[in-house]
């Protein structure tokens, strides 16, 4: 016989006492016989309840669990705007106010570079709020399913239901799709686009994809908006069938004549992303711009944006600050993707050289200089660890200012070592996960010390948030 497993405790009464990075709650529980406490992650929590929690896992120094009852609703709650609240998966913070996510968000960054820093630190500025609480998003994707995600009522109720949807992926659940009705994260068109899309589909009986079996007409749909009144949609099938292909096409066309840009795609594959497949054109342009001061950036329908444009702008704008250019520096931009830091810096320096992975994205750099008349920034395609080199420092000149804006991940160990080789008079470093920029300012210590950061908020009712950091050569 197979071992059985350990029931796993179910605690009552906890109150719930703060928010963790990810955005779980968290709980202090004795842990026995030694008067320490130990941490549980809840999910669906905000400080202040009180509830009846279910451990569904145990580590050494933590524990995650589930609420079962609430005996008490916290009083910083408030009503989620959302129909879709708790389900979809997104905006998991739409229950607190958004002054509240903002506390929230300030001392995860604060305390994320306190801790695993253990540098010295001068105070944080005030956290810059995202100018949008709500439509803040330019680009939004959804999934095509014939398998939708059922509520508990529905499954309890056992009348015949239509099961495809239009939506977003159930978190964890690869082939579960939430169908939405309204969504609060993009402008209209956008929901209307979405709806309309749906119901001709189903009036005109075309198969929605299956994702467990890979098979079914329409896959994905992609619409991006852009401060300047651009609109951009991209249609998604596994396969091409000509006639039915154009006959949505021309409704969407007919239907949102607003649209400057449908494009589409077959994407045969296993999985949604489209970065290595060709995207046709069936009407408009295929590309719309973005608008930031004076410049214009092109965007195509694989080009990165920053996704919530409005705070994008304010966070460059601090970039630009940070930086403190006179117009005689050699700037260099790491991980510069589109380009979009590199351009929008390169009027107030001598040179910008910006480096990045994606080959794609660098030629997307090079034309959004051109566009703009742009003469005094140059752009390499490669990894970072790579490109970085003495030579490429030798030849592109010693950067006086390092702007640096990594993934998730942080910087490389063996960028860090040359960006302290090269030694610039200041790093301006973009993070959107201030662990791993922490770790990196640990590892600069040597040299540098942090002068000032600022969290920003990108993405209001999430727990994502940004940091933006200065550091001078010691």
């Amino acid at each position: 016989m197979g071992r059985r497993r350990k029931k796993l405790p179910f605690y009552e009464n906890i109150e719930i006492i703060d928010l963790a990075a990810e955005g779980k709650a968290i709980a202090k529980i004795a842990s026995g016989n030694d008067d320490k406490e130990m941490i549980v992650f809840v999910t669906g929590c905000v400080p202040g309840d009180v509830v009846d929690i279910q451990i569904n896992r145990k580590k050494k120094t933590f524990m995650e669990a589930y609420p079962v009852n609430f005996k008490k609703y916290s009083d910083l709650r408030i009503d989620a705007k959302c129909c879709h609240f708790g389900v979809c998966g997104g905006c998991k913070w739409q229950n607190l106010p958004y002054k509240k996510q903002l506390e929230y968000k300030h001392k995860q960054v604060v305390d994320q570079l306190t801790h695993i820093a253990g540098v010295e630190l001068p105070e944080a500025e005030a956290i810059l709020a995202s100018p949008k609480e709500y439509y803040y998003r330019n680009k939004l994707e959804f999934t095509f399913s014939n398998r939708r995600w059922l509520t508990k009522e529905e499954i309890a109720d056992d009348s015949p239901k239509q099961m495809n949807a239009l939506g977003f992926h159930v978190p964890k659940m690869f082939d579960k799709i939430v169908d939405i009705e309204s969504c609060y994260l993009q402008n209209e068109p956008s929901n209307q686009i979405r709806l309309a899309i749906k119901q001709y589909a189903l009036e005109n009986k075309l198969s929605f994809f299956d994702l467990r079996n890979d098979e079914g007409f329409l896959r994905n749909l992609i619409i991006r908006t852009s401060t300047t009144g651009d609109l951009m949609l991209i249609l998604s099938f596994y396969y091409e069938d000509k006639s039915l292909r154009e006959a949505l096409m021309n409704f969407i066309k007919e239907k949102f004549p607003q649209i400057s840009s449908l494009m589409y795609v077959i994407n045969p594959k296993k999985n949604d992303t489209i970065t290595d497949l060709p995207v046709k054109l069936f009407a408009g342009k295929d590309h719309i711009f973005e608008q930031m001061e004076d410049l214009r950036f092109k965007i195509g329908p694989k080009s990165f944006y920053q996704t919530n444009s409005e705070q994008a702008y304010n966070l460059y704008c601090l970039v630009r600050e940070y930086a403190g250019l006179t117009g005689t520096e050699t700037v260099y931009d790491l991980y510069t993707g589109t380009g979009t830091i590199a351009n929008f810096v390169a009027k107030n320096a001598k040179k910008v050289v910006g480096v990045e992975y994606v080959p794609e994205a660098i030629e997307d750099a090079k034309i959004n200089s051109e566009i703009n008349h742009i003469k005094n920034t140059v752009f390499y395609a490669g990894d970072m660890k790579d490109v970085l080199s003495d030579n490429f420092i030798a030849q592109n000149g010693t950067p006086d200012i390092i702007i640096t804006d990594p993934p998730r991940a942080g910087m490389h160990k063996d960028v860090l070592k040359v960006i302290l080789n090269a030694a610039p008079e200041k790093i301006v470093y973009v993070s959107c996960n201030a662990a791993t920029q922490a770790r990196d300012i640990q590892l600069l210590d040597e040299k540098y010390r942090v002068v000032k950061y600022r969290p920003v908020d990108m993405f209001p009712h999430t727990a994502h948030v940004e940091n933006i950091a200065l550091l001078q050569k010691r």
